[in-house]
């Protein structure tokens, strides 16, 4: 009897009951459940996110063509176009030396910002396929810039007395908002609304600097901008899905960088823009578009202002949408 006893294994190795095999369902589906929901990384990307950043890719496409045709192809937005040019001489004595000296620095400011930040993010957080592929972006933004200069025809006679030779889209607008778009897409989801706001600031003061200077007609900047998006929105999707484990965020009370008050300020600035386009518009036009005690003046630099808030607004609004955008598509974390 004691040889059997021994042969037994010891209390503490014995294999427990086999669990029966009428588990309920509700048990297992909870248990799966828990499974899910314990897992780390947070919750998925939000659906239909890829739907967003094509149809704001086309809308971009879409924008530099009807620019191009409106302000390029018809009487009215040459007019328009060229007078904000023209008028430009009246502000560039006090504000001439500033902007020049900006534009002067312009393409070594925005490489500095771009390479420190990318650099830093690189090394730091080891982001290297974004910053390969925002690197990469940069440099079809500019040589789009480029082409399409080259690319579209010289500018046609359609009565009004302007240069010939096509300056659509702006050069050095292309870089600074192509700059700003790679500090943007390389850094957290908590630093972008402030990195969208400060960026944006930037590129806007760029396109200014060049109305003020003679340098560019407002199209040119309106479609500096659009380039810049419609190269940049796809290499922001592609850094979203190879970034997908540190492009988290709690949204926007998560930190003071991801605060609402960037986002509040972009659409104010806009705002703003969009009263002074309206006044500067209702001076010049036709009979004052019939409003009781407005009448036609003769512009002095009221095309000027109008042609500065169409590139804030145009400035601004894109900041807005892709701050919205790349905050949708985030992940968050619980």
């Amino acid at each position: 009897m004691s040889r059997v006893t021994s042969m037994l294994p010891p209390p503490h190795l014995s294999q427990p009951p086999p669990r029966p095999l009428n588990v309920s369902c509700q048990e297992r589906c909870g248990t799966l459940k828990g499974m899910i929901v314990s897992r780390p990384g947070g919750l998925p990307a939000a659906k239909g996110s890829g739907l967003l950043f094509a149809l704001a890719t086309l809308a971009c496409i879409a924008g530099i063509a009807a620019s191009y045709y409106f302000f390029v192809h018809t009487t009215t937005g040459q007019y328009i176009d060229e007078s904000a040019l023209v008028e430009a001489v009246e502000i560039h004595g006090p504000a001439g030396k500033a902007t020049t000296r900006f534009l002067d620095l312009l393409p070594g400011i925005s490489l500095a910002i771009a390479a420190v930040v990318v650099l830093f993010v690189t090394l730091a957080r080891r982001r290297w396929k974004a910053a390969g592929i925002t690197v990469a972006s940069c440099a079809v933004a500019n040589f789009a810039t480029q082409m399409l200069k080259d690319w579209f025809p010289d500018r046609p006679f359609t009565g009004v007395q302007t240069l010939e030779l096509n300056s659509l889209p702006s050069g050095h607008t292309t870089l600074a908002a192509s700059a700003a778009a790679a500090v943007f897409l390389v850094v957290s989801p908590r630093w972008r609304p402030l990195a969208g706001f400060l960026g944006g600031t930037f590129a806007v003061a760029a396109g200014v600097s060049t109305l003020i200077n003679q340098w560019h007609r407002p199209a040119d900047v309106v479609a500096a901008f659009l380039v810049t998006g419609a190269v940049m929105l796809p290499a922001g999707w592609l850094v979203m899905r190879s970034g997908n484990r540190w492009n988290v965020w709690d949204g926007h009370g998560e930190h003071w960088a991801s605060s609402r008050l960037w986002l509040g300020l972009s659409v104010l600035a806009g705002l703003l823009s969009a009263a002074v386009a309206v006044y500067s518009l209702i001076r010049i036009a036709p009979a004052g578009l019939g409003i009781p005690g407005a009448a036609q003046e003769e512009s002095t630099t009221n095309y000027f202002w109008a042609g500065v808030s169409l590139i804030v607004i145009t400035g601004y609004l894109g900041t807005v949408a892709a701050t919205w955008l790349f905050g949708h598509a985030a992940r968050r974390r619980s």
